[in-house]
């Protein structure tokens, strides 16, 4: 029996043959950067995730966690992939506390079915987190790799949400960290550990976390404007103010064209709460814009303010359709500099002679660059996001590749500007998973 046989042959005992794929042709739509899995695994249980890890570990063999794949094309090129361990068969809701605001899920449920039936009952419940990829992106994945959207700047992010993890470690553990309190934390918060760790340090499994109700209302304004500085005072004007968006995002006119709207600089008010703090806000940030220098104001709401966000937050999906594969760029820096690092970029960008949209989370110091031109005929672009990266931490920051083809991978740091606490993840990764099992090579620094 060859060696892909006998592996077909384990995995097949403990998931069930319908749950293994060895078909060549079919492997291909699981490969990372270009490698090939041997075989993907769909375990129905947390018990069947971790006899998987136990035999990898006895087989010496790596295993890449996956949930719809929404984010396989970001982190570093993986060092080996023996195995894709799909997640999506443990997509049960497991607790739904309506009185204590809490639900637990399994990791491979998508945050939209979990969205639609917490509406769904009496007033409704969400869960505050709007990553992109809005259909397909599953619990476990936005956890894994800590996906948050425009409304970070009222909600937070998963580590402001979760209460507990159950998570499966490298060495086939099953391990359960918080609960439904937060008073049952003690020593280390792991529950925080694992946020982020693209599944390196252990599979997550299962997740509780907060939830709010629905709000009552919402509305978005969209101002326009045609100076940049001017955007920079009104949005320092609102965020300081006693008034309280869930999202302030800045789009540039490329990136604004292609959502439909005409504006040099587009910001977008997310307002949710009661109707009469909606409207009130609605009508305050509209007479302050036109004041400040706006040359439009207009109001979305119901499906024309709910398409607006999606198309926002999933707009390198759309670039991906038209440039796949798709250069999606993260920059983080200090929040007051939103306007000064965007114009940097701007005409660094033009510089280059390279075409790219900008969106900014103005109040969060978030901006991602979209390239809107097929990687192969952009000349110099592993040049360019090192100079954007180098002006990103001048604003005392970094810059985080979260997609873009493997060969420009193989040529910058796809994690930025090494940091000092890369130090410390390769020592809990050296601990915790000493054959390096978990998604070799694909974390900060090659972790």
């Amino acid at each position: 029996m060859s060696n892909l046989d006998q592996l077909g042959s384990a995995l097949k005992e403990i998931v069930g043959e319908a749950n293994v794929v060895q078909n060549p042709d079919q492997l291909k739509a699981y490969a990372v950067d270009g490698l090939v899995p041997k075989a993907v695994v769909s375990p129905g249980s947390v018990e069947e995730v971790s006899k998987v890890l136990i035999y990898a570990n006895a087989e010496k063999l790596t295993v890449v966690p996956r949930g719809n794949g929404s984010m396989m094309a970001s982190g570093g090129i993986p060092k080996k992939v023996d195995i894709v361990l799909s997640l999506l068969r443990l997509n049960r809701i497991v607790d739904y506390d309506v009185a204590n605001l809490s639900l637990s899920v399994q990791a491979g449920i998508t945050l939209a079915e979990v969205q639609k039936k917490l509406a769904s009952g009496g007033k409704g419940n969400f869960l505050p987190l709007d990553p992109p990829h809005t259909e397909k992106a599953t619990i476990g994945g936005i956890i894994a790799t800590n996906a948050s959207g425009p409304k970070r700047y009222l909600y937070g992010t998963a580590r402001d949400l979760l209460l507990g993890l159950k998570v499966v470690s490298p060495n086939g553990d099953i391990v359960s960290f918080g609960g439904k309190t937060m008073k049952n934390v003690s020593g280390y918060d792991m529950t925080k550990l694992m946020i982020g760790t693209w599944g390196g340090l252990g599979i997550i499994t299962e997740i509780t976390t907060k939830l709010l109700p629905l709000p009552e209302a919402s509305a978005t304004l969209l101002a326009s404007f045609n100076n940049l500085a001017a955007v920079g005072l009104f949005v320092r004007k609102i965020v300081h103010s006693v008034l309280l968006p869930s999202a302030v995002d800045l789009i540039n006119e490329k990136a604004a064209e292609r959502l439909g709207e005409k504006s040099k600089y587009l910001l977008a008010f997310s307002l949710e709460g009661v109707v009469e703090a909606v409207d009130r806000q609605v009508a305050e940030i509209s007479d302050s814009a036109k004041k400040e220098g706006a040359v439009a104001v207009k109001v979305l709401k119901g499906a024309e303010e709910q398409n607006f966000w999606i198309r926002v937050r999933d707009f390198s999906e759309a670039v991906a359709k038209e440039f796949a594969p798709p250069v999606v760029l993260k920059s983080n820096f200090v929040i007051s500099k939103h306007t000064e690092l965007l114009g940097t970029y701007e005409k660094m960008a033009q510089a280059a002679g390279i075409n790219a949209a900008f969106m900014v989370h103005a109040g969060n110091g978030i901006l991602y660059t979209y390239i809107l031109e097929k990687a192969e005929k952009t000349g110099g672009l592993a040049e360019f996001i090192g100079k954007l990266t180098a002006e990103a931490v001048k604003y005392e920051g970094n810059l985080v590749v979260e997609s873009c083809p493997r060969e420009i991978k193989e040529k910058i740091s796809v994690w930025g500007q090494q940091r000092s606490d890369q130090v410390v993840m390769r020592r809990l990764k050296e601990k915790m998973d000493p054959q390096g099992v978990l998604n070799p090579g694909r974390f900060v620094g090659g972790i």
